[in-house]
């Protein structure tokens, strides 16, 4: 019988435990009578889509993400319309999608999994042409994101920082909502794509979404003064926020947004940028995941 050809794409810049040897543990945790692998290292942003794509050409029947949320999406959109899986070693501070799939966090016990893998497909959300496997938004979750990205350390101590920091100045935008025969005008404080039920470190946004169900969870928070921030942060810890009141939910394959001004976006936690229209769709079953 063949052995399972495997490509490891590390992000060695990813993450808060950087001084782990992930080479030397996957060496030591695969059985090489059953897997041949490869190990990719990143050079720059962006680089692990192209290593990813690369891989899959070269017929690696798995690609394995090391990394954070965002080499996930960087992985995962280089294997979009291939024949190779996704995979991933949890390297990073959030790690959204990978608990979402119940993989393990840790890196021995990840890679172990890799001898005798499970394959499943899930659904891919896609926001003004960025693909987005957890979750995608508008709003108050982009702004943390935009400043997260240049606030120096990470982890959920510091995106918590960042967040009560931002809290007091942000203010909400006007928005019209339009998904199969709704339509809202609406403030928009956030605005959450969830095709994954959480942001990460079990912050759960959305707990009844499901990433094989053909919809998006829509997640809309139209103005967050302080009682309902903190029953948001209980919802997002607990994960009860549906039953909270303190947000509307929805759900959808397709949505258009237009604002009265820019808003930034993120995709999978990372922030994007800023526009006024927003595309918003889901694609069924469109990746094969392995775990």
């Amino acid at each position: 019988m063949p052995r399972l050809r495997i490509c490891f794409i590390l992000n060695p810049n990813s993450g808060t435990n950087r001084r782990q040897d992930v080479p030397a543990l996957i060496t030591k945790h695969l059985n090489h009578d059953q897997v041949a692998y490869a190990i990719y290292k990143t050079q720059y942003a962006g680089h692990a889509e192209e290593l990813a794509r690369q891989a899959a050409a070269e017929g690696f029947r798995v690609v394995v993400a090391v990394g954070g949320d965002g080499t996930v999406n960087e992985v995962g959109r280089g294997l979009l319309g291939t024949n190779a899986a996704l995979g991933i070693v949890p390297r990073g501070s959030g790690n959204g999608l990978a608990r979402h799939l119940r993989v393990p966090l840790s890196l021995p016990a990840a890679i172990r999994r890799f001898n005798a893998p499970n394959f499943q497909r899930m659904d891919v959300g896609d926001i003004n042409g960025h693909p987005f496997f957890c979750t995608a938004g508008l709003g108050f979750d982009a702004h943390v994101s935009k400043c997260f990205a240049t606030a120096g350390t990470r982890g959920l101590a510091t995106y918590v920082q960042v967040a009560l920091r931002q809290y007091r100045s942000f203010q909400p935008t006007p928005i019209q909502l339009t998904f199969g025969e709704k339509q809202l005008d609406t403030n928009c404080y956030i605005l959450a794509f969830a095709n994954a039920a959480q942001y990460g470190n079990n912050a759960y946004i959305a707990p009844l979404a499901d990433i094989r169900d053909g919809l998006l969870d829509l997640v809309l928070i139209d103005a967050l003064p302080l009682w309902r921030a903190v029953r948001v942060g209980i919802g997002l810890a607990i994960g009860d926020l549906p039953k909270s009141g303190a947000a509307d939910f929805h759900t959808a394959r397709q949505v258009h947004v237009q604002t009265t001004a820019p808003l930034g976006f993120h995709v999978d936690g990372d922030y994007v940028g800023e526009a006024s229209t927003f595309e918003v769709t889901l694609t069924p079953l469109a990746l094969e995941v392995a775990t």
